[in-house]
């Protein structure tokens, strides 16, 4: 049966924060499994769950000494007795990436310590923050990691602060030169070995430049020493209080960091608000030391397109350079950052062009017969990525009038997710305890289980594809979705979970809200360097949550993921597309560097690098596609037209050759198609694959619905189709009935002619002898001679026909999808795919039989 349930969307949604999906102990088919990876001792005093892909997840997994991308402007390590952190300041470019180094200026703890790693903790945590606390008897200090803050906060109780140099030695401190040696001898160059000052704010110099420290509870007294190649910065007594530390990177930012100084954030509420089809998504920093008004924060570009109402300094005032860009300064406890929502759901906002109907049709009656055979999953990644393609399918047939093949659709879908729900599987999910989510059952000691899976790697990237294609089911079959909904919501719960009322799952897994985008990586190889590679597939995990949100009738849901939607679209246009002709000083730049951004898609954003490169590929067409793919029609948004553009320009050599895969040709093709659909049709039209995350109703549905596709499809070339014989325009001859099954060109004449059913395909088409009811088949490697002798047709069996280029109207070339070579008659008329250019191919007649 067809559910027409559908969610009514109120004018006006608003929220703090939204409740729990669910809170009831998963169940899922594959039980519960316990990680080998659980975290280290610093969640002690906690329970699961636990953030997994957080920016600052390396403090607690593994052996918890990984360097964290964080809190920016610094990045850090946590030692067993201290807290290292630095700014890095040798930034690279290799023709391919940035790269800023991760570099540990200084180390911040306190001398009174054991040294013991199980005496430091997480005191506690937010959707941003972290408080690390490290403690031995009654002497503590807690450091307050928040992103965003200039300094580096730490809150000491009854502890001697002590500050390590982790970049050479000590050179001055408190305006006093010192040099290397042994405490309290003399140098005969009258440089001191040490340096004694007392006050509330300090200047101290290493190698890595210039560092301020605050006190914001009275006066100190500090000796510096600098030996051993490093030096030390040690109170002369136990302190209680507050004790800021920042970067000086110029003398003219001084003014500024010394104004807003005492005032300091312990953490940030991360709340949003819904108004129609608009969020505002809002920081709101605590603080202490002062008024709420003179918190000075960083910013990054994502930051600054988005904000309303900002109070921001001069950018002259403040700035550190980071992989992101530079971050300049901001005053106020509060940010309001807003974003238009999608009002895109299912299909697009536009009816497909009355020119591509029949072939939308055509292709959906082909690709839903030839369906491959249920199987259960043998895992997750590419099970979703098939699912996905699948279930776009009914949804365009539905489009199209034709609930027949989409009903036919639903049924295959349903019986691919039974294996899901299905204790009996190989291959099933399995909720996982150390850390809290759902995981490969195969995956919680083995980290080479689908990408990392059962590590907590690319979750949203998986479970994108889940929700879409359960949603699609749900949208046809309501008593489906009642019935699997709780098992459906354990990968929602997984990935989009609002609430820490949940007791199962972390909130909102991947997303790091002050980054502005999500992470891929979770907590394998000790969940050191943060990177996302797919941001097409990130911004897909919250199309299909708003999918099934909104099928569900969870408006709650539906709308978090719209927001979450936006701003992952929102990061991909500021951090992964780039745009040549932009200015290097633009204030909102990520990449000043000009020979970067001609690299026009970055591939991989890192915490430390961003560059045109992939883990799996380098090819321009590979790095383009995988930011676009899966193209649904959401994401019309992200490809905008001056990016698009560039990318069709930068890959125009690899889109060119025929050796490069169509796969990612495809999807290229469909975000050129949102700025020129018409030339994206014509090029469409020569794919002869798509990838397993497209299909080609969904190329020519994509092509059919964009702005200004009057007409796209009605110059688009095709095969001819109909009931034929071959002449082979040069001699005369005719392919013959007698040599069959091979396929031989000779003088028995029209009569003694093989006649073929010429049959649709994608883009291409079937030849299928009418004698025998045997296709024609083209073997990969171009050596053997094209034979009648196949029951049914697969790739071997398709093949390309277009008019031959410089011939006469009404001649045709022929190529093999095999291999893609052309079909070639040779000196003793045999037919062999063995041309390796159109030019070198045989010019065919199509002669009505």
């Amino acid at each position: 049966m067809r559910s027409f349930f559908f969610l009514t969307i109120a004018s006006a949604v608003k929220a703090v924060v939204f409740g729990p999906i669910g809170t009831d102990r998963p169940a899922p088919a594959g039980g519960s499994v316990t990680s080998d990876q659980p975290p280290n001792t610093f969640f002690q005093g906690h329970s699961a769950p636990y953030p997994t892909n957080d920016w600052w997840v390396g403090y607690a997994a593994g052996s918890g000494n990984a360097t964290c991308a964080g809190p920016f402007p610094y990045e850090s390590v946590l030692t067993a007795s201290a807290v290292q952190f630095g700014i890095s300041t040798a930034r690279q470019f290799d023709g391919t990436s940035v790269h800023q180094p991760t570099q540990m200026d200084w180390g911040v703890s306190f001398s009174e310590h054991s040294g013991a790693a199980a005496d430091h903790k997480a005191l506690s945590w937010d959707r941003q923050t972290v408080t690390v606390q490290y403690l031995t008897g009654s002497s503590t200090m807690n450091a307050y990691m928040v992103p965003g803050s200039p300094y580096m906060t730490f809150e000491y109780s009854g502890a001697t602060p002590k500050f390590t140099s982790g970049q050479g030695l000590i050179t001055t401190f408190a305006g006093s030169p010192i040099s290397e040696g042994g405490s309290g001898s003399f140098s005969l160059n009258f440089f001191f070995h040490f340096a004694r000052a007392s006050g509330t704010q300090f200047s101290v110099t290493n190698s890595a430049g210039t560092y301020l420290i605050y006190s914001l509870n009275g006066s100190l007294s500090f000796t510096a020493t600098a030996a051993s190649g490093g030096g030390t910065v040690t109170a002369s007594a136990p302190f209680t209080g507050v004790l800021r530390v920042v970067k000086l990177s110029e003398a003219s930012h001084q003014a500024l960091l010394d104004a807003h100084h005492a005032v300091y954030p312990t953490g940030v509420d991360t709340s949003y608000s819904f108004s129609g089809d608009s969020a505002t998504l809002t920081f709101r920093w605590a603080v202490s030391g002062g008024s709420a008004s003179d918190l000075l924060m960083l910013t990054w570009p994502h930051h600054r397109i988005k904000m309303q109402s900002p109070n921001f300094p001069d950018i002259s005032a403040l700035s550190y350079l980071t992989t992101k860009g530079y971050m300049y300064p901001a005053l106020g406890n509060t940010w309001n950052m807003q974003y238009g929502l999608s009002t895109i759901t299912w299909n697009a906002p536009r009816s497909p062009d009355s020119s591509c109907q029949d072939s939308i049709i055509a292709g959906l009656e082909y690709e839903i017969a030839n369906l491959p055979a249920v199987a259960a999953p043998g895992d997750f990644y590419w099970f979703g990525g098939h699912v996905g393609m699948v279930s776009r399918l009914a949804l365009i047939a539905e489009v199209m009038g034709r609930n027949d093949l989409a009903d036919t659709v639903v049924t295959y879908l349903k019986a691919m997710y039974a294996f899901w729900f299905n204790p009996a599987s190989t291959t099933k999910p399995a909720y996982e305890t150390a850390w809290g989510g759902i995981i490969n059952n195969a995956g919680y000691n083995n980290v080479n289980v689908d990408y990392g899976n059962g590590y907590y790697n690319d979750h949203h990237f998986h479970y994108g594809y889940f929700l879409a294609a359960a949603a699609t089911i749900a949208k046809f079959d309501a008593s489906w979705m009642n019935t699997y909904r709780t098992q459906v919501n354990y990968f929602l719960r997984d990935i989009v979970n609002p609430s820490t009322e949940d007791p199962y799952f972390p909130v909102t897994r991947n997303r790091d809200w002050f980054a502005g985008h999500s992470w891929a990586s979770g907590i394998a190889n000790g969940a050191g360097s943060r990177d996302q590679e797919s941001v097409g597939e990130a911004v897909n995990g919250y199309y299909g949550a708003m999918l099934w949100g909104l099928v569900t009738g969870n408006n709650d849901a539906y709308n978090y993921a719209r927001m979450l939607l936006a701003q992952e679209q929102h990061a991909a246009q500021v951090y992964w597309h780039m745009y040549p002709s932009q200015s290097s000083t633009d204030r909102d730049q990520p990449y000043p560097e000009q020979g970067l951004r001609s690299l026009v898609t970055i591939g991989n954003v890192q915490d430390w690098q961003a560059g045109a490169w992939l883990f799996w590929g380098d090819q321009k067409v590979q790095i383009a596609a995988i930011q676009i793919l899966p193209v649904t029609p959401v994401n019309e948004y992200m490809y905008d037209a001056e990016w698009v553009n560039a990318v069709w320009d930068y890959t125009a050599d690899e889109l060119n050759d025929a050796t490069y895969s169509d796969d990612w040709k495809s999807v290229i093709y469909l975000a050129y198609a949102n700025a020129n659909p018409g030339t994206a049709a014509q090029r469409s039209s020569a794919l002869t694959s798509w990838g397993s995350g497209n299909s080609y109703s969904n190329q020519m549905y994509f092509l059919a619905t964009r702005p200004g596709a009057s007409g796209v499809c009605g110059d688009v070339d095709a095969n001819p189709l109909g009931t034929y014989v071959l002449q082979v325009a040069s001699t005369g001859q005719f392919v013959g009935n007698s040599t069959l099954p091979d396929l031989v060109a000779g003088d028995a004449g029209q009569a003694g002619a093989v006649i073929f059913n010429f049959g649709f395909a994608p883009n291409a088409g079937t030849m299928q002898t009418v004698g025998t009811g045997q296709y024609v088949t083209a073997d990969s490697s171009g050596t053997y001679t094209l034979s009648a002798s196949r029951a049914a047709a697969s790739s071997w069996e398709i093949f390309v026909i277009r008019q031959k280029q410089g011939a006469a109207t009404g001649v045709y070339s022929i190529m093999a999808a095999s291999n893609k070579q052309y079909v070639v008659v040779g000196a003793n008329g045999t037919l062999k795919n063995s041309g390796a250019a159109e030019s070198d191919s045989t010019g065919f007649r199509f002669v009505s039989a």
